[in-house]
């Protein structure tokens, strides 16, 4: 999101952020891409795996996509040897560079290559074909992969589909309901592979230690703050949530079972066609805890919106993944009665403030605001959800 001026007479001061309902796309990076279809070619032509000889690139750096983490460039390709097909088109995902300041710490490309392969091959489920997989940055200066290029419908993140006038928002509620349940399905497939830790027990590398995943995703989750308060500031809301979060820890989801957690599983992160999933993307936060996790996020990124329609004044999509309806599906399901979502709103509501601060010290580098007197005031469009998270009763 970006500051603007508001669009009505609505008070605003130091502890509301400003909300506009149109917005510049927001700068990801400033790496040169003149040189990556030649680079590209000569490495693919190269590759092992490849048996038809140089493929002739396009690529398209200016993507306009949701998400702000890993860059995404869209890559045609087309192949001259007489063998179906003729083109192909793919997307690659990079590692964005220290520089163009990450959302992230760190990004392990092959991770998420691994884990895409993994749990497609597990699941059946529409998660894209990866192709090739360069995870030393050797080659174009950041690991990247490549994958099959999905067409369809996402919800857009910018401006949030909340706002209206987008396909989602203007559908028809069973249009939107059958939406809303083939997500929560994603989520639930994806928990149902068994043996998790076995199977994705590489994703707790370079976690902190803990005598939990959940724990361990606790210490990171701090470790990131951390990180993220000295490029941009540190926040007094945060502080206070990552104390409320230990000291109510849930002891009894940290020791039940631990399952393939999506991470960013929100339905800003699905292509979708005819209002079912075509492909699901972004596994950057993928790792392995309580199946809350993905549950809570879902909900808790729709109810971000939600606060951002009423900072702008509009109604938003009040009946769209309320969480009643959400535990209810999840559990028709899988037979999986949720715990309480309340820690897990919070720690989800702490991610996005680290998000926030990653994305706003990204556009100070970038020249598009100036660093902000008020980290909480300035930049999290959610800060009286999470307020109200932390003060309701037990």
């Amino acid at each position: 999101m970006v500051e603007t001026a508001p669009t009505d007479d609505r008070p605003t001061g130091p502890t509301t952020p400003v909300v506009e309902a149109h917005v510049d796309p927001l700068q990801r990076s400033a790496r040169d891409t003149s040189t990556v279809p030649t680079v590209l070619a000569d490495w693919i032509t190269a590759h092992e795996d490849n048996s038809r000889g140089r493929p002739g690139l396009r690529i398209d750096a200016g993507i306009d996509a949701n998400g702000m983490s890993s860059e995404t460039i869209m890559v045609d390709a087309n192949w001259a040897d007489g063998r179906a097909p003729a083109d192909e088109r793919w997307a690659m995902r990079m590692a964005p560079r220290p520089e163009d300041i990450p959302v992230f710490d760190t990004y392990r490309l092959d991770h998420q290559y691994k884990t895409m392969r993994t749990a497609a091959q597990a699941t059946g489920l529409p998660i894209p074909r990866v192709r090739w997989l360069e995870p030393t940055g050797s080659v174009l200066g950041s690991p990247f992969f490549l994958m099959d290029r999905v067409e369809g419908l996402v919800p857009p993140d910018v401006m949030p589909y909340t706002f209206g006038d987008n396909w989602l928002f203007d559908a028809s509620p069973e249009q939107q309901r059958a939406l809303q349940d083939s997500s929560i399905e994603l989520v639930a497939r994806l928990h149902a592979i068994p043996d998790a830790p076995g199977t994705f027990g590489y994703l707790r590398e370079g976690r902190p230690a803990g005598d939990s995943d959940l724990r361990s995703q606790l210490a990171w989750l701090s470790q990131w703050y951390r990180s993220s308060a000295a490029a941009i500031g540190s926040s007094p809301l945060v502080d206070h949530a990552l104390r409320w979060l230990d000291e109510n820890f849930p002891t009894e989801a940290a020791a039940g079972e631990s399952v393939l957690t999506w991470g960013d599983a929100r339905i800003g992160n699905v292509i979708y066609q005819d209002f079912m999933p075509a492909a699901i993307l972004d596994w950057e936060m993928a790792t392995i805890g309580p199946r809350e996790l993905d549950v809570s996020w879902m909900i808790f990124a729709h109810q971000v919106f939600q606060e951002l329609c009423g900072l702008a004044g509009l109604p938003g999509m009040p009946e769209f993944l309320r969480e009643d309806d959400v535990r209810a599906t999840y559990r028709e399901l899988t037979g999986v009665e949720l715990g309480d979502l309340r820690w897990f709103s919070v720690f989800a509501g702490v991610v996005w403030c680290c998000v926030f601060m990653r994305a706003g010290a990204r556009r100070v580098h970038f020249g598009e605001i100036p660093r902000p007197a008020d980290v909480d005031a300035e930049l999290f469009y959610h800060r009286t959800l999470l307020e109200r998270l932390l003060t309701e009763g037990p």
